[in-house]
């Protein structure tokens, strides 16, 4: 099993359990046309839920539902309004908070794909010149007729090459994987 899989894996039971949330937050967002605004609650929500105090507070067995979402609508302050403080006091009453990171990714991948986008995560052995970002940029946008927005990071595990992630797209062009497939193949 690849490391992809294994991450996608691991995430699954948490995005089949904030995909509907996601998807209906969507859907609000579409209707009234702003999907920047639900973005930026959505990212100001997972932040305020992802704090280390806060999931502290959160995990407090004795911390009742309703309670758990007054704490995050406080810490929230006034950026917030009334279909956000909803959206909170439901996942609370579901005892689901903890999915408000997920929530917001899905969202914006919700949202990246209406507006003809797509985020595509590059992990390279060495720092990519402006040249090949640019390259990568091109082929992306021209393989999944979209918008492409490159975050870049290095990993020198991966010996040379990259590992491209773009929606449901994987490409392993990493070192790694090129020896992993000859040990296998020799092995077999």
């Amino acid at each position: 099993m690849s490391d992809a899989s294994k991450h996608d894996d691991t995430l699954s039971g948490d995005a089949a359990l904030a995909r509907p949330y996601a998807r209906a937050v969507f859907e609000l967002a579409r209707s009234s046309g702003d999907y920047r605004a639900w973005s930026d609650s959505l990212a100001l929500l997972a932040a305020v839920v992802a704090n280390s105090t806060m999931r502290s507070l959160l995990d407090n067995p004795r911390l009742t539902r309703k309670d758990a979402a007054e704490w995050v609508i406080r810490a929230s302050g006034e950026d917030i309004g009334e279909a956000e403080k909803n959206l909170v006091s439901m996942l609370a009453e579901n005892g689901r908070l903890n999915l408000l990171p997920m929530i917001a990714a899905l969202y914006d991948s919700f949202r990246d794909a209406a507006e003809g986008k797509v985020e595509a995560e590059v992990i390279s052995a060495q720092p990519l010149s402006e040249a090949q970002k640019s390259a990568i940029t091109d082929v992306l946008k021209q393989r999944l007729g979209r918008d492409v927005q490159l975050n870049c990071s290095v990993n020198e595990d991966l010996v040379g090459g990259a590992v491209i992630r773009a929606g449901d797209l994987v490409i392993d062009g990493s070192a790694v994987e090129h020896l992993r497939q000859l040990y296998s193949a020799l092995v077999h």
